[in-house]
């Protein structure tokens, strides 16, 4: 707190910003869809302020370095209903004064708002959907994401159980859409550091109920069968975004192996246990606040309102076109608890970080691992990079 003290104080000496004048709003939009309640483990059942406890947090810190630079933060908060109309909510917060909007959408919600958004100049900071097509044949010019790719949770992964030298992996997914998209990565990032699929297999999701009094054993019979006779492996892979069945893998398989992916160790942008670089401060603070940990939903709109913040005090303005100019430019970052500060990919608007390897209690590892080297930043390891990128931003 004493740096940010510090580098506020200096803000206001740089812009002679004076401290008793009205202190201009700037409002930020939160739209959000209700979260899938649908998990494998009751624990990780999604809080029903998942994500905007995380906003409602960041404008807190906003608000504390706007005190020293007449700056007000005010956050307004959208919940869309299943059959509510995306553009019409979008434009309701429009006409509330926000002219950033944090979203917590699916990929095909987000790209009508993005659409109809451009019309009225609405920038949006895309904190939920990992879609790569948002990033790549379907980007927008105002759109950026702090979400991570698919690809960039695969190839965090990848780099990890490559340094571990287990580069023989069985690889077992879903059989919904997102499920094969997250596979899609996971191939890409064999091939891009060197393991091998061995084999492939789907688990077909046949919608049991394995909550009944006779569920557990029906798991316990049938997770060693889905993995029984395979090739000689490291570690198996598991693909399943829609949490049907990775959950039971660990300690079920038919051979004694690790298990990652979307179970066992998972790649994410945030975890409970997290505590380098400072997290412990913003995790207390958050649990002080909510009674309850802090996600990685939480974090990704943590940082998206906070990038906006960022933006206004670094210009100190509030006009949303020097705002956006700062963000799109050479100089903007900000700070996320990661030990670096976080940039913006200037071919597709993806925010740069680091993602965490946890295993359920602790923080494993983080990647980009040792080792793994690039010409411009290690982070630009993860995801596509730019001479990969389809984007062409409009």
């Amino acid at each position: 707190m004493l740096r940010l003290l510090i580098g506020t104080l200096a803000l206001i000496a740089l812009y002679g910003i004076g401290l008793c004048d009205q202190p201009p709003e700037i409002k930020i939009g939160y739209l959000h869809q209700a979260p899938s309640r649908i998990r494998v483990s009751l624990i990780d059942v999604p809080a029903a302020n998942d994500g905007l406890a995380g906003g409602q947090l960041a404008i807190e810190d906003d608000n504390a370095t706007g005190r020293f630079l007449n700056q007000r933060y005010t956050l307004l908060d959208k919940l869309l209903g299943e059959n509510d109309d995306p553009v019409a909510a979008m434009q309701a917060l429009a006409d509330q004064g926000a002219s950033f909007i944090v979203t917590s959408l699916d990929a095909d919600r987000l790209l009508k708002i993005a659409d109809a958004g451009k019309v009225r100049g609405e920038t949006l900071v895309n904190a939920f959907a990992t879609d790569e097509r948002l990033r790549e044949q379907d980007c927008r010019a105002n759109v950026f994401h702090v979400a991570p790719t698919r690809s960039m949770l695969a190839d965090a992964l990848a780099q990890y159980l490559v340094w571990k030298k287990w580069r023989k992996w069985m690889l077992i997914s879903g059989s919904h859409e997102s499920d094969g998209l997250f596979a899609e990565a996971l191939r890409h990032a064999a091939t891009r550091f060197g393991a091998k699929i061995v084999e492939e297999r789907v688990f077909k999701d046949t919608g049991g109920a394995r909550r009944t009094d006779s569920g557990v054993a029906e798991i316990q019979r049938q997770m060693p069968v889905v993995t029984q006779g395979a090739p000689d492996h490291d570690v198996l892979v598991a693909a399943d975004e829609s949490e049907v069945f990775a959950g039971y893998l660990p300690y079920r398989t038919w051979d004694p192996r690790p298990v990652a992916g979307s179970a066992g160790l998972v790649p994410t942008t945030w975890d409970a246990a997290f505590d380098q670089w400072g997290a412990v401060q913003l995790q207390n603070r958050f649990t002080k606040k909510f009674q309850r940990s802090m996600t990685a939903h939480d974090i990704q709109v943590w940082t998206a309102v906070r990038m906006v913040g960022e933006a206004a005090s670094r210009t100190g303005s509030s006009d949303p076109g020097k705002m956006l100019a700062y963000m799109k430019g050479a100089d903007f970052s900000v700070a996320a608890f990661k030990g670096q500060k976080l940039t913006i990919r200037d071919w597709n608007l993806q925010l740069r970080q680091p993602i965490l390897l946890f295993d359920g209690r602790n923080t494993v590892s983080v990647s980009p691992q040792e080792g793994f080297l690039h010409q411009v930043s290690t982070l630009d390891t993860l995801g596509l990079d730019r001479p990969e990128t389809k984007c062409k931003l409009k």
